[in-house]
């Protein structure tokens, strides 16, 4: 049997990062972080009670994040990233089963390496294999 990979983070874009993080404040409490221009200004959103390294503290929660929306970017709709322990192999078996990858795999500065892709029936989704150090 094939090893069960986690849901384990949400994306979605935003064309105003500052009227997202307040609407996501305001409506349902969620704290975020923006980060810097070498993180991709992304903006990080806590949505659980979690550790000091962004970890949920329960089981079956998950945390998430925004990217900035770019009118030239394909399928920017919510999304999920799964954890996975080898992306290339991943990738592999995305394509054997009727996915499509969006691209090569590029870095997160200490977490890991992400890559998206299409499932079989066109919805986007990501994988990331963390980096061995990164405790979260």
């Amino acid at each position: 049997m094939k090893k069960m990979n986690p849901v384990v983070h949400f994306e979605m874009a935003a064309k105003d990062r500052n009227r997202m993080r307040e609407f996501y404040s305001k409506a349902f409490g969620w704290e975020s972080k923006q980060l810097g221009a070498e993180m991709g200004d992304y903006v990080l959103v806590t949505t659980t009670e979690s550790s000091e390294i962004g970890c949920p503290k329960e089981n079956g929660r998950i945390n998430g994040g925004f990217y900035q929306y770019k009118a030239d970017w394909p399928n920017q709709y919510p999304s999920v990233v799964i954890a996975v322990d080898d992306i290339k192999e991943s990738m592999k078996d995305v394509e054997k089963s009727g996915g499509k990858n969006l691209g090569e795999p590029m870095e997160i500065p200490g977490v890991g390496l992400y890559v998206s892709f299409l499932d079989s029936e066109g919805n986007r989704v990501s994988m990331m294999q963390a980096f061995k150090n990164n405790k979260s």
